[in-house]
């Protein structure tokens, strides 16, 4: 399977950037972590809630891409195995964490209200009921809303297949409708 190679509007693609981070080049590692940074620690605290778990995540993420460039091989597009990586620290940092250590996840409501008490009360409802979905409908839901990935890109990122995905998002939009149908009057 042959992927496009992903390129800044200047400069080399990621895969070329990875092969020359491979024989150790850091101006090539720094060109993609530039490249892919904000990405990477937006999703993270998208999933964790917290910046703090966000930036170490994207730490652990970049030094992964370090460590494993020697074996990179672009059977898919760079960003997906990159998000993959990402998907994977943030699921293994939910499995070890309380629900009640999730943090506040203030991106949520990107809309514009007029009255900002009724969108912080807005938010938080958001905020809690994403946090109380398990982690992969949350991981699901992320993914497909606020980073924009569709069914297949989302199922090559996670490794679960496009029907696991689809009943995922089902789910999890189910879930999030009934329980803030209150905020769709409102």
């Amino acid at each position: 399977m042959s992927v496009q190679p992903e390129r800044s509007s200047e400069g080399p693609t990621d895969p070329e950037l990875m092969r020359r981070v491979s024989t150790g080049d850091m101006n090539a590692l720094a060109l993609l972590i530039g490249r892919h940074q904000e990405r990477v620690r937006r999703t993270a605290y998208r999933l964790l809630g917290r910046w703090d778990a966000a930036d170490d995540v994207a730490q652990e993420a970049f030094l992964r891409l370090y460590k494993s460039a020697p074996g990179y091989s672009p059977v898919a597009a760079f960003s997906t195995w990159l998000h993959r990586i990402v998907v994977n620290l943030c699921l293994d940092l939910l499995k070890r964490r309380k629900p009640s250590q999730l943090g506040a996840m203030e991106w949520l409501d990107e809309g514009v209200e007029s009255d900002v008490l009724v969108r912080q009360e807005r938010v938080e409802a958001v905020q809690r009921e994403l946090s109380q979905l398990p982690d992969r409908q949350r991981v699901a839901v992320v993914l497909h809303r606020f980073e924009g990935l569709g069914h297949k890109e989302i199922a090559a990122t996670t490794g679960w297949s496009e029907s696991a995905v689809e009943s995922l998002l089902v789910r999890a939009y189910a879930r999030l409708r009934e329980r803030l149908k209150q905020w769709a009057e409102t």
